[in-house]
């Protein structure tokens, strides 16, 4: 048996930047729905610190950031998308697709 390089391994996005959970729970409260958001940010924050706490791996937290940076970016194409009268009443819930959230 022969080592063989393995060709599909994607590279890894590169880690944000120290202060990113800061600069993004300033841009979360800053937003229309930061009345929803903000908890719900800082839930799943405080949850992948304590992850990262254990596990002395900052996976968690940079999963979070990506998370919610994606949501951020594309809530004005949601919204726009909501104002143009888009009837989403035979959608599928993303529950269903990918099961309940942790």
């Amino acid at each position: 048996m022969s080592a063989q390089p393995v060709h599909h391994l994607q590279a890894q996005p590169s880690p944000p930047a120290p202060a990113a959970g800061a600069k993004l729970r300033s841009r979360i409260a800053a937003h229309e729905a930061a009345e929803r958001w903000l908890p719900a940010f800082e839930r799943d924050w405080g949850a992948a610190l304590e992850e990262s706490r254990q596990t002395f791996d900052l996976t968690a937290l940079h999963e979070v950031l990506r998370e919610w940076q994606g949501r951020l970016d594309t809530a004005p194409a949601v919204a726009a998308l909501i104002a143009s009268g888009f009837e989403d009443t035979d959608s599928v819930a993303l529950e269903d697709i990918i099961g309940a959230r942790k």
